[in-house]
């Protein structure tokens, strides 16, 4: 069984993996529905999705018809004005067959330009807060990749009081300096004030090489059920962090049985290991990769 902890200061008990539904982006709904079928016989009670994410609302709202109550349901507007983000968010109601979505979050918010947009007058924020207020939303977070978007997830806490966090964990990310000294640092604000902590990419390996082919996730994740499981209890082993799954649902039920095992901390040694073994890459890198 998935263990769960307090998400954040929200009152709801979540499983520490919480199901990343861009994988169902581009299935068809017989498909999907055996996908979310799976979060059933694992008891996993929290998704996150996105208007970004294809068709992946669409076949969440078709099939959560007889289970909403059972979901934190979560999704994502990429918009930075009011306007925009309000109809974003209309649309996500809409195709979800949801009254109400527990978590609205602003998607990927790094950039400094639409940062300041979402912030300001007539920004994203702005329609965020009134659907809050009109019950469309119960909470607010904010969400982002690259090596930049620790610290300006500390920035944006420090504007706005949101409920959660998103941002890349793990080995590999953690071994580039700057990046681990920010993410201990959101860590701590985010424990000192209540803010769940999600990650993403814990399944990572590197990018797609040339001459690989791509499949259903832009990077490539780890596949051997060993590395897997080690990879999933660097996360699941630090107290209060969130696990999203890959976007790749060939290894979400690996995924899910090494999470459903009590999680051990691994060996700096075994994980390293993994590194050479597997040819393991960090995903963004300060002014080298930083973009998908």
């Amino acid at each position: 069984m998935v263990l769960t902890h307090p998400f954040g200061s929200t009152g709801h008990e979540s499983t520490r993996v919480i199901f990343g539904a861009a994988a169902l982006s581009a299935m068809k709904q017989d498909k999907a529905d055996a996908i979310l079928d799976l979060l059933l016989e694992y008891d996993i009670n929290h998704i996150d999705t996105a208007a970004a994410y294809g068709d992946s609302e669409i076949r969440i709202g078709a099939w959560m018809r007889e289970y909403r109550r059972q979901f934190f349901l979560a999704t994502k507007t990429g918009d930075r004005t009011y306007e925009t983000a309000r109809t974003s968010l209309a649309r996500s109601l809409e195709r979800l067959r949801v009254d109400q979505i527990d978590l609205i979050q602003m998607h990927n918010l790094v950039e400094e330009a639409e940062w300041q947009t979402a912030f300001g007058p007539g920004g994203a924020l702005e329609a965020l807060i009134e659907a809050r207020s009109q019950g469309l939303v119960r909470f607010i977070g904010v969400t982002g990749h690259g090596s930049q978007v620790a610290a300006m997830h500390r920035r944006s806490l420090d504007r706005f009081a949101f409920d959660s966090v998103l941002f890349p964990y793990n080995f590999t990310m953690l071994g580039i300096d700057q990046y681990r000294g920010d993410v201990e640092m959101l860590i701590k604000l985010c424990d000192e004030r209540g803010v769940a902590t999600q990650t993403i990419k814990s399944a990572a390996r590197r990018r797609w090489q040339n001459g690989n082919e791509r499949k259903f996730s832009w990077y490539e994740p780890l596949r051997e059920r060993d590395a897997l499981r080690r990879a999933v209890h660097f996360v699941l082993s630090r107290q209060g962090l969130f696990l999203n799954t890959s976007s790749d649902t060939t290894i979400l039920r690996d995924i899910l049985d090494a999470a459903c095992a009590t999680p051990t901390t691994p060996t700096r040694e075994a994980m390293e290991a993994d590194v050479t073994h597997y040819a393991m890459e960090p995903l963004f890198i300060p002014g080298v990769t930083d973009r998908i």
